[in-house]
């Protein structure tokens, strides 16, 4: 459910701290990446220890504690995140949020975050009820924080009212509508994706490879999972995390990747082949490096097979859509590519244009089909990108009638 999705669960100091225990597990059950803050008062109610076994991810409870995974690691936890959550929120924390208030890990990674902010406010019911707590969490309301409802029952201090945190499977199915997009428009599609690009060895040192980063296979897997579809992905050299959850197949030359998507092929239902590889291979690699010497140095290059002509004569109903990255006649040479390999669909960008390049966090892109070719998109996100690509794929599956 939650596959590829990176969740931060910050744990205030509070006697609701072991439901959260619950939570934690309910994420990870449902194959969320879960990394855990706790306050130094969290740990007084609830064990690091205890949120480590449950999540398999270090705990996080102090600022200056030797970072476990990342260098600056309140920055990078703020960056990775999908969605943060806070439960149990305490007075004492909702009063730092709504203050700026960065003075633990908690509060400081709270306050470098873009993410969405989910918190679960949990405390005895006259100070949920006191007026500044309440002007707190109306003033995160407006900050676009998302504030959830306590529930309302006896206190572990004896008094009866709200204040209690809501019970693990509420909190969970409020991510759940958070995270997932309301659309499943691809469930019970199996798609394949390939992402990256290939290296043909010289020999043991050297290789012929291209800048292609994986960034923009990567972002399409994970937006196709986020709508229901059955993901297999095939990567070559990427400089992205492949995202946890997706099933994958590594491969390094294009005569590898060829073999694992016409492998794959005849159980997919879309084809999505973003991978960038290489058009030649060298012919004899050799076993020892290649030494310098004074003469010029030859290299004989071969053909590699063209994974798209192959899965052409393989095709049935299925669809398949290419990429054409390209530095001139960006249409011309596209239709050219959709045509001769028989092309559902293809994606054209030219990464002569440094917000459409390899590595580049953007693309821009135009979408030809046989049909006609679109205008240039909008610079976007490759997350983005890959939405709008899959609305188009959609739009293939279940053609609007007239």
């Amino acid at each position: 459910m939650f596959t590829c999705k990176k969740i931060v669960l910050g744990v205030c100091g509070g006697i609701a701290a072991y439901k959260v225990v619950e939570l934690a597990s309910r994420l990870r059950k449902a194959n969320a990446e879960v990394t855990v803050i706790m306050t130094k008062s969290a740990t007084e109610f609830v064990t690091p220890l205890t949120f480590r076994e449950i999540t398999g991810q270090p705990v996080i409870t102090s600022m200056w504690d030797e970072p476990k995974k990342w260098n600056v690691e309140h920055i990078a936890l703020a960056q990775r995140a999908d969605l943060f959550v806070v439960a149990p929120a305490t007075a004492n924390m909702v009063g730092k949020i709504a203050s700026g208030i960065a003075d633990d890990m908690l509060s400081t990674t709270l306050l470098a975050t873009r993410a969405p902010v989910l918190v679960v406010p949990a405390m005895n019911d006259q100070m949920y009820l006191h007026g500044i707590v309440q002007e707190n969490l109306k003033k995160l309301d407006k900050l676009g924080y998302l504030v959830m409802n306590p529930g309302i029952g006896s206190m572990a201090c004896g008094t009866f009212g709200p204040g209690r945190l809501p019970e693990p499977l509420e909190i969970f199915e409020k991510i759940e509508k958070i995270l997932l997009p309301k659309t499943q428009d691809l469930k019970g599609q199996k798609v394949l994706v390939t992402a990256g690009g290939t290296q043909e060895a010289i020999d043991p040192v050297r290789f012929i490879g291209n800048r292609s980063s994986g960034k923009m296979g990567i972002a399409i897997a994970k937006a196709a999972v986020d709508r229901g579809a059955e993901v297999h992905l095939i990567a070559g050299t990427i400089s992205v995390e492949i995202p946890k959850g997706i099933p994958v197949t590594l491969v390094e030359s294009t005569q590898e990747m060829y073999e694992a998507v016409l492998g794959a092929f005849d159980e997919s239902t879309i084809l999505i082949k973003a991978a960038a590889v290489a058009d030649y291979r060298v012919t004899q690699i050799s076993n020892q490096k290649l030494k310098k010497t004074n003469q010029p140095l030859e290299i004989h290059l071969v053909e590699n097979p063209d994974i798209l002509k192959e899965v052409a004569k393989k095709k049935k109903n299925q669809i398949v859509v290419g990429f054409a990255a390209e530095t001139e006649n960006l249409i011309e040479n596209g239709q050219k590519k959709l045509h001769s390999k028989k092309l559902d669909m293809l994606i054209a960008n030219d990464v002569s244009n440094p917000n459409s390049t390899f590595n580049s966090d953007t693309n821009q892109i135009r979408i030809i089909t046989p049909s006609g070719t679109s205008e240039i998109l909008p610079i976007a996100s490759k997350d983005e990108v890959a939405h709008h690509i899959l609305n188009e794929i959609v739009k293939l599956i279940s053609p609007e009638k007239d």
